[in-house]
C-alpha cells in the first residue's frame, strides 16, 4: 500500500459524510480510492472514515487499545434496505500474513508476524462488534479496490 500518498479529501457530496466533511484524511492512495467510490457512489447512502473507535486485547504488547476502523458505509440494497459495513482497507499480502516457516527470520519477518497477529486481534474486534450490531465487517484489498487482478 502506498506511504506516501496522504491528505485531504474534498466529498463532491458532502451530505452523504457522517462526521466533519471538512477534515476527512486519507492515509494512502487505496483509502482515497474508497473515498472516491463511497462519495460517488449512488447505492451509498452515508459513509464516515475513521470516525469511530474500538477497543481490543493487543496480544503483543498485552494491553487495551484502540482501533479506528477505515470506513463505516451505509448502503442501500437492491430491495431497498439499508446494511451497514464496517471496512478496513489492507494490502492482501497483509491480510494473508507472513510465511510461518521462512528460511530466515529477519527483523522485518517478525515486524511483519507482530503486525499480523495485531490485525487479527483488531479485526476479530470489528467482526464481533458487527456481529452483535447486525452489521457486515469486510476487509477490502487491492483486489476489490479494482487495482490488481488475481492470479488464475
Amino acid at each position: 500500500m502506498s506511504k506516501t500518498h496522504k491528505g485531504s479529501y474534498r466529498p463532491k457530496h458532502p451530505h452523504k459524510y457522517s462526521g466533519d466533511h471538512t477534515g476527512i484524511v486519507y492515509r494512502s492512495s487505496w483509502e482515497r480510492t474508497f473515498m472516491k467510490w463511497a462519495d460517488l457512489t449512488e447505492s451509498v447512502k452515508k459513509w464516515s472514515s475513521e470516525e469511530m473507535c474500538l477497543p481490543y486485547y493487543d496480544p503483543i504488547q498485552k494491553k487495551t487499545r484502540r482501533y479506528f476502523p477505515d470506513f463505516i458505509i451505509q448502503v442501500m440494497d437492491s430491495d431497498g434496505l439499508i446494511q451497514t459495513h464496517m471496512i478496513e482497507v489492507k494490502p492482501a499480502a497483509e491480510v494473508k500474513g507472513p510465511d510461518p516457516n521462512p528460511k530466515r527470520k529477519t527483523k522485518s519477518w517478525v515486524y511483519a508476524v507482530k503486525m499480523y497477529v495485531n490485525n487479527q486481534a483488531k479485526w476479530e474486534a470489528a467482526r464481533e462488534y458487527c456481529r452483535r450490531k447486525g452489521w457486515v465487517f469486510k476487509i477490502v484489498t487491492e483486489y476489490e479496490l479494482g487495482l490488481k487482478k488475481r492470479k488464475k
